[in-house]
């Protein structure tokens, strides 16, 4: 075990992806609470799929992918609350418009370019691949939405759970609705590095669900969340070490059987309070 320890934090790839992850952890967790309560937790993938888009075509015109993607992701999560605000297109439909349009858009770019762009990557992520330059703007952007969540954490749970009574008391919430689409838009572009477009909205959806089948108040449910999280996450981290599997896919395993266990722990509680 303790030869594990030493080999895994004596790698600078490793704990480049472990400082990267923990902080992307964090925020996808804290925003999925908000997100699956307002029935938005597919705004991820959605937004993931945008991204893969926008990365593409960075790499086809040879341009600097952060630079191009987080804008463009930014955009695409503000268009889709004026969109989903619509009576026309409900959240979801809009959410798949754009995300399936996105993906194919980038797949598109990346065949008719003829460059042996490697899809899988993008796709489903390269959690040992982030560079060092990727690492200070990762956890810039990622202690960005933490200090944004925690300093704004009232509107946000207000506009969370009774949106229109707090319009009622003066809160502008749309305002704040398009908080949170900016911050769930900059942590999807910092965590598709290390998830890839396919997973990164896992993230945002396992932790919220699993705290939920335990815990009632916003709070509870909000600080669960961001344990199960990063705790989710570690532990994928050194079954993927371990094993040899791909980073993002050991996690979301990971993820899967805490919702299992959760699911039955929220069970039982809940016949021993009959």
């Amino acid at each position: 075990m303790g030869d594990m320890i030493s080999a895994f934090f004596g790698s600078p790839i490793l704990v480049r992806a472990l400082v990267v992850g923990v902080l992307v952890s964090l925020c996808a967790a804290l925003l999925g609470v908000s997100l699956v309560l307002k029935r938005y937790s597919m705004i991820g993938d959605g937004l993931s799929h945008v991204g893969f888009g926008a990365l593409a075509i960075a790499s086809v015109l040879n341009w600097a992918p952060m630079a191009v993607t987080i804008p463009v992701v930014i955009a695409a999560a503000f268009l889709l609350l004026r969109i989903s605000g619509s009576s026309k297109i409900k959240g979801d439909s809009a959410i798949a418009l754009i995300s399936t349009g996105a993906l194919a858009v980038g797949v598109m770019a990346v065949s008719l370019s003829g460059m042996n762009t490697d899809l899988d990557s993008y796709l489903f992520g390269s959690i040992y691949a982030i560079s060092s330059e990727d690492v200070v703007l990762s956890v810039v952007l990622a202690l960005l939405v933490l200090v944004l969540f925690i300093f704004f954490y009232t509107k946000i749970f207000a506009i969370t759970f009774d949106e229109n009574f707090a319009k009622a008391t003066g809160t502008k919430a749309s305002l704040y609705n398009m908080l949170i689409a900016l911050l769930t838009a900059v942590t999807i572009v910092i965590g598709m590095r290390m998830m890839g477009s396919m997973l990164i909205s896992s993230l945002i959806i396992f932790p919220a669900l699993c705290s939920m089948r335990v815990f009632k108040s916003f709070r509870a449910v909000t600080i669960c969340s961001a344990v199960i999280s990063v705790v989710t996450f570690v532990v994928g981290m050194v079954i993927s070490y371990e094993l040899g599997t791909p980073g993002g896919a050991s996690i979301v395993c990971v993820n899967i059987a805490a919702f299992a266990a959760f699911t039955a722990v929220g069970a039982i509680a809940g016949r021993s309070r009959k």
